[in-house]
């Protein structure tokens, strides 16, 4: 699975022009199932992000997690973070999950973060969505978990 996290001050996603999920400090995590992924790959993933030392001590360093800070996860699906564009110009997204076991992976990651950390708010799978967010720093990160071999 892939996440790219931006550390923010606020975050929303909006469905619609209907306002579905928004945050203050924290989190904005973009998530994307791809082949092969598991439920246990979904798990480890949510565990580094939940332990990531992102956000700044009193010393200013990046020292402190997104549950030492209190910060809240804006979960948003983007099977964009797939893209392979070796291969011409328009972008194949072919590495990405099966829209079914997608969806799967993505509640399965939802469900669990909402189980571990008590701020979570999320977009909706499938959807059109517009996300707005605030970056805070700016702080982006890309995670990759895999299958084991």
């Amino acid at each position: 699975m892939i996440a790219l996290l931006q550390r923010v001050s606020q975050a929303s996603v909006h469905v619609d022009g209907e306002l579905i999920g928004a945050i203050g400090r924290g989190l904005l995590v973009l998530v994307c199932a791809e082949h092969g992924d598991s439920d246990a790959v979904a798990d480890k993933l949510l565990a580094k992000i939940l332990k990531l030392r992102v956000f700044a001590d009193e010393a200013g360093k990046m020292n402190r997690s997104v549950q030492d800070v209190g910060g809240a996860l804006l979960v948003v699906s983007q099977f964009t973070l797939a893209a392979d564009v070796s291969g011409g110009n328009r972008p194949s997204f072919t590495g990405a999950a099966p829209p079914a076991e997608g969806k799967r992976l993505y509640e399965h990651f939802l469900q669990r973060a909402k189980i571990e950390h008590p701020q979570v708010q999320s977009g909706r799978f499938g959807a059109d969505m517009q996300v707005a967010l605030v970056n805070d720093g700016p702080v982006t990160l890309s995670v990759t978990v895999r299958s084991p071999a």
